[in-house]
């Protein structure tokens, strides 16, 4: 389907779900942020971590979040569509924005499922780093956080003059040009260390 600039998809005839897939984005990044700053705080202020630890751990989180949402945006909002079933959970987590991508209440996930997946996170690092997790996932959650201010920027507003720019065409260029290239959002640079930037026209 060619782009459409105008309206939105239909994804649940339920009209409650259907309304739960739609959010402001100021919603989440309110949230995440407010999270990231929390566990930061919290994490300093019962000294599981110093302020060094703090600011490096979370640099390293902000690191891995810009993997994740490489490794996500490639291998699962563009995961091979042979099934019915498949091709249906592409459509209702990503391929709706492709066929609108100027549909500013989808241009994040609903606060309730990142709300829920965050905390799974947390859990899951708080296994493998102890009382690291809260410097290391507050970092990760502020580069969602940071990944949604650029997505909705970049759907929303013209390109601005200056170096932010590259971040505009290499996300149009993932659109509207090569949807198997430019998967990185807020950083292109998983996309050049794994060898998926788009291809320099001759």
């Amino acid at each position: 389907m060619k782009p459409n600039h105008k309206g939105r998809a239909q994804i649940f005839q339920n009209p409650i779900l259907e309304r739960l897939t739609r959010t402001h984005i100021a919603l989440p990044i309110i949230i995440f942020i407010s999270i990231a700053g929390g566990l930061i705080y919290y994490g300093i202020t019962y000294s599981f971590i110093n302020v060094a630890e703090a600011l490096a751990l979370f640099l390293g989180g902000w690191l891995i979040f810009t993997l994740l949402e490489y490794l996500a945006h490639r291998f699962v909002f563009h995961m091979d569509t042979d099934t019915p079933l498949k091709k249906n959970i592409q459509y209702t987590f990503h391929g709706n924005h492709h066929d609108y991508p100027k549909d500013k209440e989808r241009l994040a996930m609903p606060p309730i499922v990142s709300v829920f997946i965050a905390s799974l996170l947390f859990f899951m690092f708080k296994l493998v780093f102890g009382p690291l997790v809260f410097g290391i996932v507050a970092g990760l959650l502020f580069g969602y956080a940071l990944y949604l201010f650029v997505h909705y920027a970049v759907h929303a507003f013209a390109p601005p003059k200056n170096f932010l720019k590259v971040l505009w065409v290499h996300h149009s260029i993932h659109h509207y040009k090569d949807p198997e290239a430019a998967f990185g959002v807020s950083s292109p640079l998983w996309d050049w260390v794994l060898g998926t930037m788009p291809k320099k026209s001759k």
